[in-house]
């Protein structure tokens, strides 16, 4: 039989965990009546033993059953919450094989946003309906964190081949993306990333030392001076091994109290990467690249999941000290006191380790958005990443079938374009307005941002050279700053000309390059920098609606072409079919969309022929 498509075998998937979560809420409601009925029992019980009419020892049956039974209840909600985040996970699948992505929620990386990037929001590349949308699946900050780097800046051709080998080897494996997801969600995704680190590598408070077996050497001589106490009446010793305990509790107690309330949110946030750990250590990798983050999970034969147990579980004896019928115990035996050590020590072990299973979990959630996708989107290719001959060859892009993933596909529009190598550096895009200029540079700047962080590209065909990108798709003029649009244009063009210089060739996308100023100036200036960066290994696509620009191609030098789309005015309405065609584009349509809106515009302002 033939393997089932994505979509097919997401909905399958859906299908199951439905069910299942039916059922759990099911016994839910049942568990819930048997409880009430087994507390009411009890209560009954113990009100007739109170009255003498039954002896104290019924009250233990249906007391054991209630606890049993709270045990049982408790399972079949985690089992539910399980699957309903099995549920969710798979909704977002489906909608996301269905373009309907935006509405299913998910992490849209708007908290990356930055306005100084020279292209991540020109790109809409962070935010809702944006890339990172799109394809992230990652249930941790860090996670999020390293999409989110990759997407900002170019990898080495090395680092993509080997996610290049990463993904083709992780997409398959659909167990172990719903696995992550699943275990993502226990408890949150890990908040403060940072936090953790610095909790890890912060100096010890209590270092190793003489005082820790003189902390247990004390409770065991209080607890036998008690007992003295209670057979003799000798208060002697008793007193004396309470000072003594006393001397040694008080001056660390500060210290104590910070290290237990200074791992509470460290130890909870390594609770959120616990069972992702568990899944990722099971696995068997062939891939280099994923062997060797699988075996940094461990050192010693000690798995990261276990060893984060352990801490979990000493957290758990530090809450006994809450129960106000332990806590006098607790004094005695300086229980806090001993927990703080073991903190201490389980820190001191692990200090390096935190941040491998951090990086490791980072690097894997971030494969598998990139999996997913791969999955997901099966008509998508690999990019061919080339390297230049020399630093002064010329760089290259070469995309055909090229489309904008963010597009449903049924709306996207492909073409080819082709920059560099023995073709023009440069492009000239003309067109009238919504004729797709803009989506142009946005489609080749997201297919590059994808290529170069390790993703399939929606295209037939990807040759790239490594790039750096610069944009001015979305310059804004800022009121608090004082600054207008063309101010903050030529000081964006600035800073992506100095890019230019560094070690890799510049892509830039310039939208309507200029337009904020006269047209004598816009064409010099256009002129001059287009020039500049030409000089360079450079390539681009400046797009325009003014037709003097077209000019800028006859005086470059053979290097610049002129590309445009066209436009067409059906029953009064503008039709596009979002073809780039080549040469210049023969007439604007502002008029013609000024009217097909129903605005009044005198014929007799019209320039003549």
């Amino acid at each position: 039989m033939p393997s089932p498509t994505p979509v097919e075998e997401y909905r399958r998937r859906l299908s199951a965990h439905q069910a299942a979560v039916d059922d759990l809420d099911a016994a839910d409601t049942r568990y819930a009546a048997v409880r009430l009925v087994t507390f009411g029992a009890s209560g009954l019980v113990a009100i007739a033993a109170w009255a003498g009419a039954l002896s104290w020892a019924w009250l233990f049956a249906p007391g054991l059953a209630f606890l049993v039974l709270v045990w049982r209840h408790d399972g079949i909600i985690r089992a539910r919450a399980a699957r309903r985040r099995a549920v969710q996970f798979y909704q977002r699948g489906i909608a996301r094989l269905e373009d309907r992505w935006q509405e299913e929620g998910g992490a849209t990386g708007e908290r990356f946003r930055d306005d100084a990037h020279l292209y991540a929001n020109d790109l809409d590349l962070f935010g809702p309906g944006s890339l990172f949308h799109l394809l992230s699946i990652a249930g941790t900050r860090a996670g999020e964190t390293r999409l989110a780097s990759w997407l900002q800046a170019p990898a080495t051709r090395d680092v993509i081949r080997a996610r290049h080998e990463a993904v083709d080897e992780l997409a398959p494996r659909l167990d172990l993306r719903e696995g992550l997801a699943r275990a993502a969600s226990v408890g949150g995704a890990a908040d403060d990333e940072r936090g953790i680190l610095d909790w890890a590598a912060a100096p010890q408070h209590l270092p190793a030392s003489p005082l820790r077996a003189l902390a247990v050497i004390l409770p065991i001589t209080l607890v036998s001076a008690i007992a003295w106490w209670a057979t003799t009446g000798g208060t002697t010793p008793l007193i004396a091994v309470t000072v003594a305990q006393l001397a040694l509790a008080l001056p660390l107690r500060r210290r104590v109290q910070h290290v237990l309330h200074g791992a509470d949110a460290p130890a909870r946030d390594l609770d959120a990467i616990c069972e992702m750990l568990v899944y990722l250590e099971q696995e068997t990798f062939h891939v280099p690249g994923l062997a060797a983050l699988q075996q940094g999970l461990s050192e010693h034969e000690v798995a990261g999941s276990a060893a984060i147990r352990r801490l979990h579980r000493l957290m758990e004896l530090h809450d006994w000290l809450h129960n106000q019928f332990f806590a006098p115990i607790g004094a005695v035996l300086l229980w806090g006191t001993h927990v703080a050590w073991a903190i201490e020590s389980w820190r001191r072990r692990h200090e390096t380790l935190v941040p491998v299973w951090l990086d490791a979990v980072a690097e894997f959630e971030a494969l598998e958005s990139l999996a997913a996708y791969r999955y997901e989107q099966t008509t998508d290719s690999w990019p061919e990443i080339v390297d230049r001959d020399s630093p002064d060859a010329p760089a290259l892009l070469d995309a055909r079938g090229l489309a904008h993933p963010l597009l449903a596909r049924g709306k996207a529009v492909a073409n080819t374009v082709r920059l560099g190598g023995d073709g023009p550096a440069l492009l000239v895009v003309s067109g009238s307005n919504m004729s797709g200029k803009s989506t142009l540079l946005r489609t080749v700047g997201v297919a590059a941002v994808m290529a170069l962080a390790g993703a399939p590209v929606r295209a037939t065909a990807l040759r790239l050279t490594p790039v750096a990108i610069g944009a001015t798709l979305r310059i804004q003029d800022s009121l608090q700053e004082g600054r207008s649009r063309f101010y903050s244009e030529i000081s964006r063009v600035r800073q992506v000309a100095k890019v230019s210089r560094g070690p890799l060739p510049l892509l830039f996308l310039f939208d309507e390059l200029f337009h904020g100023t006269n047209s004598h100036d816009r064409l010099a200036g256009s002129a001059g920098v287009l020039r500049n960066l030409l000089a360079r290994p450079s390539l681009g696509l400046v797009t325009t609606h003014d037709l003097a620009m077209t000019e800028v191609a006859a005086i470059m030098n053979g290097r610049t072409a002129n590309v445009h789309f066209e436009d067409r005015l059906e029953d009064g309405v503008l039709a596009f079919d979002y073809l780039m065609r080549p040469g210049p584009v023969g007439h604007g349509n502002g008029l013609a969309l000024m009217r097909a809106i129903g605005l009044s515009v005198d014929s007799s302002s019209e320039p003549s022929p």
